[in-house]
């Protein structure tokens, strides 16, 4: 006992007397402690003899600092130790010393319940163990070489018995003496290969790059997931004598045999039998374990054999039909009847290599030829196309990890929103994860798939959930720029349509990341591409648009729409395309969000033309003011008439051949983002209101129309038919710009009334004379009756009916 524990005991004994070793609580048998108190030959106090447990000890008195020997031996045991009458201290003889307990059914059930979320995982943990036990007879043959004189393969084999329900796992390891079984199985979280490295790193035998994976102890306990009972039969190369432990699920004790059948023995190493549950008995087809295999342990770096059911073509003779052979012999004798076969399957059970694929990331990546990653990556995604490339290094430093990561040929029909699991997780060639939900990619890079490996990254117990911490963090930004180098290499290379394939699969991802990653917006910016008015047929990145701007431009130029030749026939860009100014067509929904959250790409700034305030750079101030003082009359008679439905009236620099233009507030939304916002099934209509309230109505001063009305202002500002015209104007600008009119029937019906009379009498009189000059029928074709009926004034056909 130590010092520290010794000395508050004491002094708690010598203030309080007897009722202060009350706080030591008594075992659940025991809940009235103490009861009885009796005196030494001093008259001290003494406390009978009681049992106690490890829950049962507060934590205050300092007993946290018990040796673990002693804990270890409790749990082994699962003894319930009588307190002795032993003075603690020579001065002071009032406390007695106490060992820890364990709980060890409590224990059990929660390593059985409540550490492992997924019971397939048994598998990879105890596989996981025999790949220790085979590093382990490999790491200590270099110093003993008579370890491996059996001459045993190193490998492990799992044979699944599904009628019986029993999964056996053998392998060729280092196996285990009766003392080590004691101190291993019979010993909960006693990891023997974290106590193995220790020994190693002590004696400077351990290599920088450790292939065991064992760290917790509770490993081989995950077998009660699935298993009533385990029987674990080892043969250890340092022992002449093979010993069988045996363990049931819901018991607190366990046995030690020696073995004794001849049949049974095992030249080296440990065979588990796992005795099934019966809702699990599913684990004990060949085939699930295969998958299981495949699945968590196909990088292990042993062979892994699973026992499988194969069949080989085989020609068997066939009995003759006595008839047919009757016949045969009635058509006279033959040279030589052949004998008639068939071909049938011969179905047997043997060995099968179930992790042949080979963790390539391990490798040196100038040693992997192209083939070897497409061939990987075919196999380990299942895919049948190779990839459009593949990135392969090796991260150093603060967190050691390797890692291989491919950008698909195609898009899989799957949501952006939806949890993908294209990166899979490995801790020392054995699969952890792949699902991942940001963790060690953002979301719109869910498209990458690849696998990671690490020795030291921060797990559970359970080796199910990676844990938040700066090593993760440090790997994810690693991660996502080699993703971005990837990328960027795709759209480098000299074969412009991998990018171009690669744009169409995964364009919006990328859009994505522009909206939700603003820390990486110099590495996706230079990967987006658009159409634009120069080019219509062919996207384009914003390097070609900066390369391609006019000298004085200064801006680079967009227009948002709903496609690209609603985009080419806007009215905004009319004076641009007279400049001979490029303008990007954004025709994608998620295009105007992507551009506004950049806002600028090497040092200029993305702008709307369809917004206000536009600034070419050709301004003639002298000339702008007298077209301002010449209309500004007919600007603010307009504004009269338009109301709130316009913030003002101005004089448009943008346009050439239409007549006015509707522009949206510099900070409002676009058209085509109220469009799109109109269509949202959550939208809210107060936000909407407020982001299109503001709109400004643009006239072009050259335009016949314009100087019409700015006449008719002038002459006869009340003029019902120019105020009409006003109110055309404004709901025709409405629509070529992009807006959606508030009320259509209102603006077709003055537009049919405006028809109506333009049209009045215009070809009235050219029917008339058209109905005098029509020849006469010739004779033959038709009566006169049906001539007459055939032109009929409307007033007479209402009549008739």
């Amino acid at each position: 006992m130590l010092g520290a524990s010794r000395r508050s005991l004491s002094a708690v004994a010598r203030l309080r007397g007897a009722a202060s070793c009350r706080a030591l609580s008594p075992s659940v048998s025991s809940p009235d402690f103490p009861n009885k108190v009796s005196e030494s030959e001093h008259g001290a106090p003494q406390f009978q003899k009681r049992s106690f447990t490890l829950l049962s000890v507060p934590s205050s008195f300092g007993f946290h600092k018990f040796q673990q020997s002693n804990l270890r031996e409790s749990i082994t045991t699962n003894k319930r130790y009588e307190s002795s009458a032993a003075a603690v201290d020579s001065a002071d003889s009032s406390c007695e010393k106490f060992e820890y307990q364990a709980e060890v059914n409590r224990l059990m059930d929660l390593i059985v319940h409540s550490l492992y979320s997924n019971k397939e995982v048994f598998l990879r943990e105890l596989v996981s163990n025999a790949s220790d036990a085979l590093d382990k007879l490999r790491y200590l043959s270099v110093t003993e070489p008579d370890l491996l004189r059996d001459g045993v393969d190193l490998d492990v084999r799992i044979q699944a018995d599904k009628d019986n329900g029993i999964v056996t796992i053998i392998d060729s390891g280092i196996g285990m003496t009766k003392q080590e079984l004691v101190d291993s199985l019979g010993t909960i979280a006693h990891s023997g290969t974290a106590k193995f490295l220790k020994a190693l790193k002590e004696s400077q035998e351990a290599g920088k790059d450790s292939n065991l994976i064992g760290q917790f102890g509770v490993g081989f306990y995950s077998a009660f997931l699935v298993a009533d009972k385990v029987i674990v039969s080892t043969k250890s190369p340092k022992s002449d004598k093979q010993y069988v432990w045996e363990g049931e699920a819901n018991s607190s004790s366990y046995t030690i045999r020696e073995e004794t059948d001849p049949e049974k023995l095992l030249p080296r190493g440990t065979r588990l039998a796992l005795f099934l549950k019966n809702e699990d008995k599913g684990f004990a087809h060949p085939e699930k374990i295969q998958k299981l295999v495949k699945n968590y342990s196909q990088f292990v770096s042993f062979p892994i054999y699973t026992w499988q059911e194969k069949g080989h073509t085989k020609e068997v003779e066939v009995d003759e039909d006595p008839t047919e052979a009757k016949k045969e012999g009635d058509d006279g004798p033959t040279a030589e009847k052949q004998k008639k076969t068939k071909t049938v399957i011969e179905k047997y059970w043997d060995w099968e290599l179930t992790n042949e694929t080979q963790p390539i990331w391990l490798r040196n990546p100038k040693e992997v030829t192209t083939q070897e990653y497409n061939e990987f990556y075919r196999k380990t995604f299942n895919e049948y196309l190779d990839p459009l490339a593949s990135s392969h290094f090796t991260t150093e430093g603060e967190v050691e990890f390797r890692s291989i990561l491919f950008v698909p040929s195609v898009k899989k029909e799957e949501l952006i929103d939806s949890k993908t699991k294209n990166i899979r997780l490995y801790v020392k060639r054995v699969f952890i994860s792949d699902d991942f939900d940001g963790e060690l990619f953002p979301r719109y890079l869910s498209f990458v798939k690849g696998v990671v490996d690490s020795n030291d990254l921060p797990l559970n117990v359970s080796r199910e959930i990676l844990q938040e911490s700066r090593i993760v963090r440090i790997m994810r930004k690693r991660l996502v720029r080699k993703a971005f180098d990837m990328i960027l290499g795709i759209s480098l290379s000299e074969n412009r349509e991998d990018y171009e394939r690669f744009w169409e699969n995964f364009g919006k991802f990328i859009k994505l990341g522009c909206i939700e990653d603003k820390e990486n917006h110099k590495r996706l910016a230079p990967l987006l591409r658009f159409f634009s008015n120069q080019s219509e047929n062919e996207v384009i990145s914003l390097d070609e648009y900066v390369e391609n701007m006019k000298p004085e431009q200064e801006d680079i130029y967009y227009v948002a729409a709903d496609s690209v030749t609603s985009a080419k026939n806007a009215p905004f860009l009319e004076r641009l395309t007279e400049k001979e100014c490029e303008v990007l067509f954004l025709v994608d929904p998620m295009d105007e969000v992507a551009i506004q959250n950049l806002k600028s790409y090497k040092e200029k700034n993305f702008v709307d033309i369809s917004k206000e305030d536009l600034d070419l750079g050709d301004k003639d101030e002298e000339k702008e003011k007298e077209i301002k003082q010449e209309f500004s009359k007919t600007c603010d008679w307009i504004k009269k008439r338009l109301g709130d439905k316009v913030a003002r009236v101005d004089i448009s620099h943008r346009l050439s051949s239409s007549p006015c233009v509707l522009v949206s507030g510099k900070f409002g939304w676009s058209a085509n983002m109220e469009r799109l916002m109109r269509a949202q099934t959550m939208g809210d209509p107060v936000s909407l209101e407020f982001m299109r309230s503001r709109r400004v109505f643009e006239i072009n001063p050259d335009h016949p129309i314009i100087k019409s009305l700015n006449v008719a202002c002038e002459a006869n500002p009340d003029d019902p038919e120019a105020l009409r015209a006003v109110d055309v104007l404004f709901e025709t600008a409405l629509i070529s710009s992009g807006f959606i009119p508030d009320n259509p029937r209102e603006l077709s019906g003055k537009i049919y009334e405006m028809m109506g009379t333009a049209f009045a009498g215009k070809w009235t009189s050219g029917s008339a004379e058209v109905e005098h000059s029509q020849p006469s029928p010739l004779p033959g074709t038709q009566n006169n009756e049906a001539s007459e009926a055939e032109v009929v004034e409307p007033v007479q056909v209402e009549q008739q009916k």
